[in-house]
């Protein structure tokens, strides 16, 4: 029966009908990264319990040199392939991302479908999609992921040969096929790029009248199940999903919070960090992930109760250097102090981060050091002035009221006396009625 081409959509559909039993492999090249990989195979039999896969085995594999053709060595490979027919392997996962080539030809070996993280990731994240954008950002990794593999895709059609004295061939309907199918999927990315440009731009909308408002606003990013979801449900009251999965947002969620000094501000979540991110993904979810860069102050989350706390930490860290975000005032929140026994590594997370403090965002432990450092974050934005502003001129008491926030208000004769805490667009406003103190 002939196979029906692939053009990507529905492959990862289709192995989660028919493959319950997984083969995980990662790699490493010396002793000391066996611990890494171990980790690393966790996080990805997480994904493939997020994603729907039943049943996983891990293998961790030294690897001295990758093989051009089939990424890890002969011996290696023959092992691998007797343990998928001794324990009827239904797919391979490979945590390392693999050429188009590599992965047909492991396809051919092990006669079992293969993919890597990347693939995996993009299931996953087509899954849990919710808004519009998300998922045409998703739609886009896809399209540009598949658009190498569109060959593997086609192997069950050969080259038609043909005779005569030029002893030429004409291409094989594979070939076509190839030609015809990268074609349609180019059109596709163009389509969606229209798409994006559109959806972009009622995002600047929205950001720029969230701007204009001035009230104080707060990202909360991190890696991903640190619990910023949980976070801004427990602090807002909000009815966002709260998984215990990966992943459990893409979308960015904003909600109205006031301080307990009446100070208004809003919160972000934003979709979380993984280590070894897929390119495609950084880049199609950038405008996403660009909402902590047009926002005042970060809240970073850290699962504490993780043992792989610290390289979480670092990822995070290292997608917000690609985002130019990393200098950005940021507070460090050490969540999930509530699971850990031993305080070794929090304390040290602690001491690296600096603006740190430990909560519980499910037990709603720890919120007042929160939200007393998040108010130091907010006046440290802000400038203290003394104001002389004529009763001519009350538009401009009336905007401090809104916008300011306003620590005192009296009355002096035809002037109004005012000390407020400004932000830096009332400077230029108010100078004219600044009092030296």
């Amino acid at each position: 029966m002939e196979e029906k081409p692939i053009l990507g959509e529905g492959r990862l559909d289709e192995l989660k009908k028919t493959a319950h039993f997984a083969l995980l492999v990662g790699t490493y090249k010396s002793g000391k990264e066996k611990q890494s990989c171990e980790e690393h195979l966790d996080e990805l039999e997480r994904l493939g319990e997020t994603y729907g896969l039943l049943e996983m085995e891990k293998m961790p594999t030294p690897l001295r040199e990758i093989s051009a053709s089939t990424y890890l060595g002969k011996g290696k490979i023959q092992e691998l392939s007797e343990l998928c027919k001794e324990k009827k392997i239904d797919l391979v996962v490979f945590d390392d991302d693999i050429s188009p080539q590599q992965q047909r030809n492991l396809e051919k070996i092990f006669e079992k479908p293969v993919i890597d993280r990347t693939e995996l990731i993009l299931g996953v994240f087509e899954q849990r999609a919710k808004t519009k954008e998300a998922k045409i950002q998703i739609d886009l990794a896809r399209f540009h992921y598949q658009l190498p593999r569109l060959k593997r895709m086609w192997t069950h059609l050969s080259r038609q040969r043909v005779g005569g004295k030029s002893g030429g061939y004409l291409k094989g309907a594979g070939e076509r096929q190839i030609e015809i199918d990268r074609q349609l999927l180019k059109d596709k990315i163009s389509k969606l790029e229209k798409e994006l440009k559109q959806v972009r731009k009622q995002r600047h909308v929205q950001r720029t009248a969230r701007l204009r408002s001035n009230i104080p606003t707060f990202a909360i990013v991190g890696y991903t199940n640190a619990g910023k979801s949980t976070l801004l449900k427990a602090l807002t009251q909000a009815d966002v999903l709260v998984e215990d999965k990966l992943f459990a947002t893409l979308d960015t969620t904003t909600r109205k919070f006031t301080l307990p000094n009446k100070q208004e501000i809003l919160l972000i979540d934003t979709v979380g960090f993984i280590r070894k991110i897929p390119h495609t993904l950084v880049a199609a979810f950038k405008s996403t992930l660009e909402e902590t860069l047009f926002t005042d102050i970060l809240l970073h989350l850290i699962d504490v109760s993780s043992e792989a706390a610290e390289e979480q930490a670092e990822a995070s860290m290292q997608v917000l250097k690609e985002l130019k975000a990393e200098d950005k005032p940021t507070i460090t929140v050490l969540n999930k102090i509530d699971a850990v026994s031993d305080r070794k590594v929090a304390n040290k997370l602690k001491l690296q981060y600096g603006k740190a403090v430990f909560v519980s965002a499910l037990k709603k432990e720890g919120f007042d050091d929160l939200l007393n450092i998040m108010m130091k974050e907010i006046s440290r934005l802000r400038k203290l002035v003394h104001l002389k502003v004529p009763q001519a001129h009350y538009d401009i008491v009336a905007r401090l009221m809104k916008e300011a926030k306003v620590i005192s208000c009296d009355y002096e004769e035809n002037d109004v006396l005012i000390e407020a805490e400004i932000p830096q667009n009332l400077e230029k406003l108010v100078k004219p009625f600044m009092l030296d103190k």
